[in-house]
């Protein structure tokens, strides 16, 4: 029998490597664990937890003005310290950070501050002192990058999702390449701050994979917070000077920006890891290819979360994390399902999501009824904000089953989350309508919408 150092190794302390190791620490297993930045990962240091504090910051803005409509009189005009909602989002991460820390430490988790390397399929080089450890399995949970694309010349002058959460100051002008999530995050938040934000993308339109009405819906709703979009348009050419940025775009348009955020994808964080030196397979986009139980095709060596590039999402990461460690030290057989994830994409105003959207289900489905709603929220009755909520029910035609929720709107994340259960258990259209409502609330909508709006029959 070969001898180990540990049981297991696991390459990178995020979410998903973190819940790998105490949970295979609680087996009675000897455990190490890598981190080469900061212990927690991308969600708590530049990612999910920032972004969510800097959102509620965004959204006082609109707090401020709503209040008149409620009677409150505010006698000076509000104003936005940047340097003092960075500093304050440092002393949280760093916070979260050192939680993550005692929780490996309490579990018995050995943590290595550097970079690690793989050598072969069990053994892990530690580039702080060039130490080797056998390890009888390996995790690689090393997260994802923001990709720098696309690579035209001047890009090395932009900053991304990484950067930006740090800059010394708020810039006046700024251009966001790219329409997904990140981009319609950041464009939502910053142009509330105070900021110029420009948003260009290759596509016509923002959130690909998106249900098409909360595409839509959230377009409109940026365009009114003053979000420009220049669709179908790529920078061609960034060039910095004494003023910021000259871009270049591909219809031949130009922008001037303080900050040029790249926002459009990324990467899983493979380059320079030594997977080859173990045979382990990537595929083109650099992703650790495995298969349902996480195990690549070296039996010894696991991955999990974005680096596998399946579903991209800090929850996820964090249950193949913990399914892993079950599978391979617990005795038991646990696989994650990848169906109805429900997602929130946090703008202002939110999407929340979970299932299909109503274009794939038509694709996959042969009667798809749709219910949908759209109405003002209450809470803008008396502000006079122009706003709307826009709910739609994706319902399988033949069987009545419930194949997805879609929300825009206030706390439409939080909805999500409730949903997700439901829609888990296979709820069906009558359970909703069997559902007593919460009154006055949004999301009675939800269960007291009885007329369709469309039937779709393939």
């Amino acid at each position: 029998m070969a001898d180990f150092d540990v049981d297991l190794f696991v390459i990178g302390a995020g979410s998903g490597g973190v819940r790998a190791a105490r949970i295979a620490a609680g087996y009675g297993k000897r455990v190490m664990v890598a981190e080469e930045f900061r212990i927690g990962g991308t969600c708590v240091i530049r990612g999910c937890v920032p972004k969510k504090l800097y959102v509620y910051a965004s959204r006082f803005v609109d707090e401020f003005e709503d209040a008149a409509g409620y009677g409150w009189i505010i006698s000076q005009k509000p104003t936005f310290d940047w340097r003092k909602l960075v500093d304050s989002k440092e002393r949280e991460i760093t916070r979260l950070s050192s939680i993550y820390r005692a929780n490996l430490e309490r579990a018995g988790v050995a943590i290595e501050e550097t970079r690690a390397t793989i050598e072969d399929p069990n053994c892990v080089r530690l580039a702080a002192d060039g130490r080797l450890v056998r390890a009888r399995y390996i995790l690689v949970a090393t997260g994802a990058s923001p990709a720098l694309e696309p690579a035209v010349p001047g890009v090395e002058h932009a900053i991304t999702s990484n950067e930006i959460f740090d800059l010394p100051e708020l810039p006046r002008r700024l251009l966001i390449v790219g329409g997904g999530y990140i981009a319609v995050e950041f464009a939502s938040m910053l142009v509330r701050l105070g900021v110029q934000v420009t948003m260009c993308m290759r596509a016509d339109n923002i959130l690909r994979g998106f249900d098409e009405d909360m595409r839509t819906g959230l377009r409109d709703a940026l365009i009114h917070a003053g979000v420009t979009f220049q669709f179908s348009a790529l920078p061609l050419l960034i060039e910095k000077n004494a003023s910021g940025h000259r871009v270049t775009l591909t219809d031949g348009g130009e922008i001037f920006a303080d900050q040029v955020m790249i926002a459009t994808g990324r990467i899983p964080h493979t380059r320079g890891l030594g997977l080859e030196n173990a045979e382990v397979e990537t595929d083109e986009f650099g992703a650790i290819k495995v298969d349902a139980n996480s195990r690549t095709n070296t039996p010894s060596i696991y991955a999990v979360g974005d680096v596998t590039n399946r579903v991209n999402l800090t929850p996820v990461a964090i249950r193949e994390g913990h399914a892993f460690a079950d599978s391979v030290f617990g005795d038991k057989h646990v696989q994650v399902s990848h169906a109805n994830i429900p997602t929130g994409v946090f703008t202002t105003p939110e999407i929340g999501t979970v299932g299909i959207s109503e274009t794939e289900a038509r694709r996959t489905h042969d009667v798809v009824d749709i219910y949908q709603a759209s109405f003002r929220p209450m809470k803008a009755t008396l502000s006079g904000r122009q706003e709307k909520t826009i709910m739609k029910i994706v319902v399988d035609g033949k069987h009545d089953k419930v194949l997805g929720v879609h929300i825009l709107g206030h706390e439409a994340g939080e909805m999500a989350q409730l949903l997700g259960i439901a829609i888990k258990m296979g709820a069906t259209k009558a359970d909703f309508d069997a559902t007593m409502a919460v009154h006055p609330t949004a999301s009675e909508e939800l269960v007291t919408m009885r007329t369709r709006t469309a039937r779709h029959v393939r």
